[in-house]
């Protein structure tokens, strides 16, 4: 029997291998998240343009889970478009080293200039954005790395924030938005280091 060539799956772009290798050290970590992996890796093995923003239905964004010097405290933005305390992050476009999205994001949205990331990813989260003007709704495969603040901590607030905040980590464990809670809830698990 024969196949026809769109039967035909062509590998893994060297960066997807990337992508997967990064999930698949974070599944060992949280064993208890295989479900949400899951979601990552096929959309990660289906997608070589999985962090381009022009794929409608979903793309890669990176996020930074950005500590203060002592670590107990961390930076949020309000959100100017969601109206949200959140962290911060974007789109990736086209940047498929989505920690230095991370590290990129942390500094343009914050004003900071002394920063460094973690290569592991700290988080994985798969969220809904709805439809505004000609964007059609669509998911973010979000991944989110720790930050580190090494310098001075006085930021400056950026247009896509109505406001920025330095946030103690405990007082985060069990209000706001869910996704933030549970990377408080990680982090503290990390003895705050």
């Amino acid at each position: 029997m024969s196949t026809s060539s769109n039967d035909v799956t062509p590998p893994p772009a060297p960066w997807q291998l990337e992508w997967l290798r990064a999930v698949d050290a974070y599944a060992i970590r949280h064993a208890d998240e295989a479900e949400s992996v899951a979601l990552f890796r096929d959309f990660m093995l289906r997608h070589s343009d999985a962090a381009q923003r022009e794929l409608l239905h979903g793309h890669l964004t990176g996020s930074a889970w950005l500590v203060s010097r002592d670590g107990r405290r961390v930076l949020l933005t309000h959100h100017r478009k969601l109206q949200r305390w959140l962290q911060l992050g974007g789109h990736a476009d086209g940047d498929p080293d989505i920690a230095a999205v991370a590290l990129r994001e942390a500094e343009e949205e914050s004003g900071l200039t002394d920063l460094t990331v973690e290569a592991e990813i700290f988080d994985l989260d798969r969220h809904w954005i709805p439809e505004r003007g000609e964007v059609p709704g669509h998911w973010h495969y979000d991944l989110r790395y720790v930050v580190r603040c090494r310098g001075s901590e006085e930021f400056a607030v950026s247009e896509e924030s109505l406001a920025l905040a330095w946030r103690e980590v405990a007082e985060l464990l069990g209000e706001g938005d869910e996704s933030v809670g549970r990377m408080a809830r990680k982090w503290v698990g990390r003895g705050f280091s």
